[in-house]
């Protein structure tokens, strides 16, 4: 088995409050009337209190393209990321050169090389790291790369494992786009980078690593929903796919998921002491309290991270995580980590204390 043993996050220094940002989407996209309302009304329906954003908010209006805004993402996603991977290291007393696997996952910007090839020399990595960069799974992908990582250190039981979620998500908001999705992609996301640290199970038993061991991990990949998630990239980047249907495909098909997974391991949902939720939406959060049959706080780290930060795509179960990690249950607990993206699908992952 291997071990979660830290994670860290680090967000963009322009925070702001939810009517800041409504008041400036409303301005850069020059919605009026009753899309204007429909806008006002979403941001005041998401769950969101602040985000922080890669730029100070007049400067969304005046960015020059997609290339503009594509190195904008690779500049953010250097530095933050960087600064997350020293902070998680050194939570676990580990250095740069311990780390045998980097993996980098994003779905809001593109780099050849890839992210984590740029921050090799930043953070001192070995020259052999093993590199994996992977586009594409969208909020799913924090909880994926855990998963990949768990797959490639059962072959590695002394390996160390980084993972780097880095997500710029207000660089994607089309600025000609008054569609439904677009606005409500422009009251949920917001930017940030989290990195978590996964070790084998020899390491941490030589080191005194501590934190919950992966028990098994599960892969799901729902049939006819391509357009449920996702994105249209063209000329002006990333235009968002988002079906009115998502928290409809969370709970017709995760609850199912979550117990066939426990029941593998002679569990049931109650057994379950922690939940480290992907937080989604508001909409999404419900959904999956409802397929779950959760009581109101179970997910309540969930909705304090969108609350405090917004939807950080692929780094917002990381940031959830971060915070389970920082207050631990006692010994022998059971959590189960989740997240949801583009497919659509899941991604579902088994831990004990």
């Amino acid at each position: 088995m291997t071990r979660v043993v830290s994670a860290a996050t680090a967000l963009p220094p322009h925070r702001y409050d939810q009517a800041e940002i409504t008041a400036a989407v409303t301005g850069m996209l020059g919605v009026s009337g009753p899309r204007r309302t429909l806008l006002e009304r979403f941001h005041a329906a998401s769950g969101v209190k602040t985000r922080h954003l890669v730029l100070p908010l007049e400067r969304y209006a005046t960015m020059d393209g997609f290339r503009e805004a594509n190195d904008t993402f690779l500049a953010f996603a250097v530095e933050h990321g960087s600064r997350a991977v020293q902070d998680a290291l050194a939570r676990a007393g580990l250095r740069p050169e311990d780390v045998d696997v980097i993996m980098t996952v994003s779905v809001t910007g593109l780099g050849a090389p890839s992210i984590e090839a740029r921050m090799a020399s930043v953070l001192g990595l070995r020259a052999d790291v093993r590199r994996v960069p992977i586009f594409g799974l969208g909020c799913v992908a924090g909880a994926a790369g855990i998963a990949r990582l768990h797959d490639m250190l059962r072959g590695d039981p002394s390996g160390v494992a980084v993972l780097v979620a880095a997500e710029a998500c207000s660089l994607t908001v089309q600025r000609d786009d008054h569609s439904t999705a677009n606005l409500v992609a422009s009251a949920l996301f917001g930017d940030g980078v989290a990195a978590v640290v996964v070790v084998g199970d020899e390491r941490a038993r030589q080191h005194g690593l501590a934190g919950p061991r992966i028990v098994t991990t599960r892969s799901r990949l729902y049939p006819d929903t391509e357009r449920v998630m996702g994105w249209d990239i063209g000329g002006s980047g990333f235009r968002i796919v988002l079906a009115a249907s998502v928290a409809d495909v969370v709970e017709e098909h995760v609850g199912n998921d979550v117990a066939a997974m426990l029941s593998d391991h002679q569990l049931t949902v109650p057994d379950v002491d922690r939940w480290v939720a992907h937080p989604g939406g508001p909409k999404v959060l419900a959904a999956t309290a409802r397929t779950l049959g959760l009581s109101g706080d179970q997910l309540d780290a969930a909705h304090r991270s969108l609350a405090e930060v917004g939807n950080l795509s692929s780094a917002s179960v990381l940031h959830v995580l971060e915070e389970t990690l920082d207050r631990p249950p006692p010994p022998g607990a059971v959590g189960v980590l989740l997240a949801m993206g583009p497919g659509f699908c899941s991604e579902l992952i088994l831990l004990r204390w």
